[in-house]
This record gives structure tokens, C-alpha cells and sequence, in this order.
């Protein structure tokens, strides 16, 4: 089994800045792509960013140039640093890591959520 543990969020005002961070641990033996999703209120979860295992990136178009996604492969960490933050951005983000046990099995894991409320 798997655990990710989020943190990182909370309310900052527009304009500010936020990091969160999204750590893997239990029975890994590799992790291929990572990523931050988000889900606004009445609204269908949607991807913001995703890093694969050679560390290639993508992002939706409304983050771009505004969100850095990394990843610290000997932490099992994967962060989503968020610049010039707007009211739209509020919403539960979740992290998604792609995890191979030691029996070669890939299993796609989720976080439990962490918040973000930008003030306008």
C-alpha cells in the first residue's frame, strides 16, 4: 500500500503565491508521472499539471506561466509552486502519483485533498 500526504494549502489573497507539496511513501519501487489535479465546487475535477519520470511537464492552459510542477524522485515528493494566484484557482487540489510495487504492478494513487481559497 501507498500513502500521499498533502500539504501546502490554505488562502493567500490574488497576486500571491502558494507551494504545495505531495510526498509518497510505503511500498514503491518506482514512480513514473505525478500530478496536481483540482476540483472548484460544482465543478468536474480537472488536470493543472503533470511531470513523467524523465521529468517532461505539462500543464493546463489556464496555469500556464503561472504554476511550476517538480518532483524529488529520491523524496518521492512531487510540489506545485503557485505564482500570481487568482480568485479562479480556488479549490481542493489533489495529487495523483503513478506507483510500480516490487511485484511490477502500477497502480495510480490519489491524495486526500488540500485547499486553496485566493481572495480577490
Amino acid at each position: 500500500q501507498v500513502q500521499l500526504v498533502e500539504s501546502g494549502g490554505g488562502l493567500v489573497q490574488a497576486g500571491g503565491s502558494l507551494r504545495l507539496s505531495c510526498a509518497a511513501s510505503g511500498s514503491i519501487f518506482s514512480i513514473s508521472a505525478m500530478g496536481w489535479y483540482r476540483q472548484a465546487p460544482q465543478k468536474q475535477r480537472e488536470l493543472v499539471a503533470a511531470i513523467t519520470s524523465g521529468e517532461s511537464t505539462n500543464y493546463s492552459d489556464s496555469v500556464k506561466g503561472r504554476f511550476t510542477i517538480s518532483r524529488d524522485n529520491a523524496e518521492n515528493t512531487v510540489y506545485l509552486q503557485m505564482n500570481s494566484l487568482k480568485p479562479e484557482d480556488t479549490a481542493v487540489y489533489h495529487c495523483k502519483v503513478s506507483v510500480r510495487n516490487w511485484l511490477g504492478k502500477m497502480t495510480d494513487y490519489w491524495g486526500q485533498g488540500t485547499k486553496v481559497t485566493v481572495s480577490s
